[in-house]
């Protein structure tokens, strides 16, 4: 696993990213800012947020990229949020859970003040997570390029017909995919959207990309696990006329037979800071309640 070091003693900005609509989470914030001000660094209210008491409102993601470090208070959607923001500069998130299950925002917000303190003492462990990085080319010859954390999909939405897919895998022929709509996703997302339709778990450190049908026309068709060295190619078929482009839970175009796309693992990798003894396994276990046994009535 590739390492990157903080700068938190040279470099003493931080950005806040907090859930919107969140009144909790905005109170925090403001706590958080805050304590960090005590220690003397310069707090600031990340984009396209209202700005948090006592920071400085960022105005874009070309700011953010001078932080140290991101803070996120709220659930994986606002960690994910805080991803988009960043663009693609490596500037490591501390993800505090204030929603649902959490498996990108792992800490508690419970304990907020003293897993930051441990992050400024450079006790806590940067962790490298893949991404993708894909590129459409419009029947206009047009190019559009995205980057996603967890998963690319290209679904039917509320198009009444299952959309037809070719797959290629470098320049070999994978299969034509006949489906309610396809995931690709990366090691990180495999325990998210993938996961509910029926995916494989892949473990972070894993060179891999996945991509699982949803609702597939066929029993036959099934997930498949490619090495994320090479690019995956999508094209829909001739009888699809249009379809709904998703990059990190958020629609970005529709997509028609003419569109390319084409997905391979980004260059540049996103850290996430994690506890010393954190273990994946137990976090399935927590979320998922992965392993349980289940005992059902007589």
């Amino acid at each position: 696993m590739k390492e990157k070091k903080l700068t938190l003693k040279s470099n003493k900005k931080i950005a806040i990213v907090y859930r919107l609509h969140s009144p909790e989470a905005v109170k925090m914030s403001k706590k958080l800012a805050e304590k960090l001000k005590t220690r003397r660094y310069k707090v600031y209210t990340a984009p396209e947020q209202k700005e948090i008491a006592g920071t400085e409102l960022l105005v874009s993601s070309n700011d953010l990229k001078e932080m140290s470090l991101v803070i996120v208070l709220g659930g994986d959607g606002t960690y994910l949020r805080a991803v988009r923001l960043l663009k693609g500069h490596s500037v490591p998130i501390l993800g505090f859970n204030m929603g649902f299950l959490g498996f990108l925002t792992a800490h508690s917000v419970d304990d907020v003040f003293a897993t930051v303190d441990e992050t400024l003492k450079n006790n806590m462990v940067l962790h490298t997570r893949s991404r993708l990085h894909l590129t459409v080319k419009l029947k206009s010859g047009k190019k559009v390029s995205y980057n996603a954390l967890n998963d690319v999909v290209i679904e039917r939405g509320s198009f009444s017909q299952l959309i037809s897919t070719t797959l290629y895998f470098d320049k070999s022929l994978v299969n034509h995919i006949k489906a309610d709509g396809l995931i690709i996703s990366s090691p990180t997302g495999s325990t998210a959207y993938n996961l509910a339709a029926g995916g494989p778990i892949l473990h972070p450190e894993v060179h891999a990309i996945v991509v699982t049908p949803v609702a597939p026309h066929s029993l036959s068709t099934r997930p498949l696990i490619f090495p994320d060295n090479k690019k995956l190619t999508l094209q829909l078929d001739k009888n699809t006329s249009l379809a709904h482009l998703i990059v990190d839970g958020q629609k970005v175009l529709e997509l028609s037979s003419e569109d390319e796309v084409t997905i391979t693992r980004d260059s540049i990798d996103h850290y996430m800071i994690r506890k010393p003894n954190h273990n994946f396994f137990e976090l399935l276990k927590e979320k998922l309640k992965f392993g349980d046994r289940y005992v059902t009535g007589a």
